[in-house]
């Protein structure tokens, strides 16, 4: 009986995994060539292809963002900040005033 049982419980498992791997398989295979297209296929992507380029024509140019345009001055040069000078730390003015 128990044989019985594994037997059908494999099949079972098997049967379950056949399902989703038969549906993998696509109807074209590799290196099979297409169907030649009809003359009205060839003409509807020609009209497709237009109405895209037409598309692309509507959208304006962007112009450049700067989010922080607002808060930075035009006057200030933009490498002030890097010559400051250094900061001493505080490590090892604490160093000289133990000794």
């Amino acid at each position: 009986m128990q044989a019985v049982g594994k037997i059908l419980g494999a099949v079972a498992v098997i049967a379950l995994f056949a399902g989703p791997a038969a549906a993998q398989k696509g109807p074209a295979k590799y290196g099979e060539e297409d169907k030649p297209k009809t003359p009205a296929e060839i003409a509807a992507e020609k009209d497709a292809e237009r109405a895209y380029r037409r598309s692309l024509g509507n959208i304006p140019e962007q112009k450049s963002l700067d989010p922080w345009g607002t808060v930075r001055s035009d006057s200030a040069p933009p490498k002030a900040a890097a010559k400051a000078p250094p900061a001493k730390s505080k490590a090892k003015s604490a160093e000289g005033a133990a000794k």
